[in-house]
């Protein structure tokens, strides 16, 4: 047995916020759900790879604030992840650069695997590593989610196993509709799609549901649909039907959008 439940394995990065804002924070789609889950009284492991610099240290010292499991978080020789985000007037948000650095490449060791293979479920993020991973770990039986929005490139996105894939869709209900019906029909258990402002749906084959968003007062949009996820698992693994998953993922998604970056964390100055 393992002394965490639920393991995140993929990206992280640090954000860096033009100026108005001139900040950095952590992010990254495996290290925020990873963090969400933990605060939503989950044991949690993050797996993936931060680089030997001060940006890998400030990243490992927050995961462990965040009493995210750190055994398996690799420390690299060379540079942690970073995105360049411009910010314009109206605070819309804007990726300019993305440099992957240690991230590119990562995969678990065997004995890693040997974890992961064993825990109750593992969320994706971004890994480029053609889906070998996916397809080790569903072959395998266990529970896989992804977001797919964050792993678009072709040869890194077969969804065939997911037990739950993550998706992103405009303002039409029924384009949200026929992107589930399209993730369901190559093999994925059960597929959510979130459509912004409009709220997002869950589909199965049993099971259909729908919501709209929890109104707030917007800070910054920055890890919300990572935080989304986050909660829409929590519900899963606590036993509720697709539409309280969904409300619990808008509630999640609703107060990250209350203050800057993917989880609550000191922003430190360009």
């Amino acid at each position: 047995m393992t002394d965490f439940q639920i393991a995140t394995v993929g990206d992280n990065c640090i954000d860096r916020l033009a100026a108005p804002l001139a900040v950095s924070l952590i992010g990254g789609n495996a290290l925020n759900v990873a963090v969400q889950l933990s605060a939503l009284c989950h044991r949690v492991a993050y797996f993936g790879a931060i680089g030997n610099d001060p940006e890998g240290d400030r990243t490992l010292a927050t995961l462990k604030e965040m009493d995210v499991e750190t055994a398996h978080t690799r420390v690299v020789e060379g540079i942690t992840a970073y995105t360049e985000i411009s910010v314009d007037e109206a605070g819309d948000r804007r990726m300019d650069f993305e440099e992957f650095g240690v991230c590119r490449g990562y995969f678990p060791d065997h004995r890693e695997i040997d974890k992961l293979l064993r825990v109750r479920h593992v969320h994706l993020g971004w890994i480029d590593d053609g889906g070998r991973l996916r397809r080790l770990l569903t072959e395998a039986g266990v529970s896989v989610s992804q977001d797919v929005s964050v792993n678009a490139d072709p040869e890194n996105l077969q969804v065939e196993g997911l037990a739950f894939a993550f998706a992103s869709a405009g303002a039409s209900l029924d384009e949200a509709v026929a992107v589930a019906d399209h993730l369901l029909a190559r093999g994925v258990r059960t597929a959510i799609v979130t459509r912004g402002e409009y709220g997002s749906i869950a589909k199965n084959a049993s099971e259909y549901a729908e919501t709209g968003i929890e109104p707030v007062s917007v800070v910054d949009t920055t890890g919300a649909g990572d935080s989304f996820i986050a909660g829409f698992l929590s519900g899963c693994l606590c036993g509720e039907n697709l539409f309280d998953c969904l409300v619990k993922g808008r509630k999640v998604a609703a107060v990250t959008c209350t203050h800057l970056g993917g989880f609550p964390q000191p922003a430190v100055p360009l």
